[in-house]
């Protein structure tokens, strides 16, 4: 089973940055998609970013031009470069894989803050 630890997370003022890292205990090869949500208290998880094993990313509207995902595979981690934070990024950011099974991992989730 290959697990997902992910860090990078923590406070940066608006219009900051952070890359999240998401780093898989075997080869990223073995999932079909990886991607990252994010979830405020009280609120559903959010789909932030996908990124599949083909190459075909996707954003969610309200990240487009600002967040991007990308894959390292040699080193089996995936990334969230985020660019002009805003405090509504505030969250908590969970990294999800999915296998070619179908079945479907989570990381432990890394907290950003966003704040002056």
């Amino acid at each position: 089973q290959v697990q997902l630890v992910e860090s990078g997370g923590g406070l940066v003022q608006p219009g900051g940055s952070l890359r999240l890292s998401c780093a898989a205990s075997r080869s990223i090869l073995t999932l079909r998609t990886m991607a990252w949500y994010r979830q405020t208290p009280g609120k559903q998880r959010e789909l932030v970013a996908t990124s599949s094993n083909g190459g075909t990313t996707n954003y969610a509207d309200s990240v487009k031009g600002r967040f991007a995902i990308s894959r390292d595979n040699a080193r089996n981690t995936l990334y969230l470069q985020m660019n002009s934070l805003k405090p509504e990024d505030t969250a908590v950011y969970y990294c999800h894989a999915e296998n070619y099974l179908g079945i479907t991992l989570w990381g432990q989730g890394t907290q950003v803050t966003v704040s002056s």
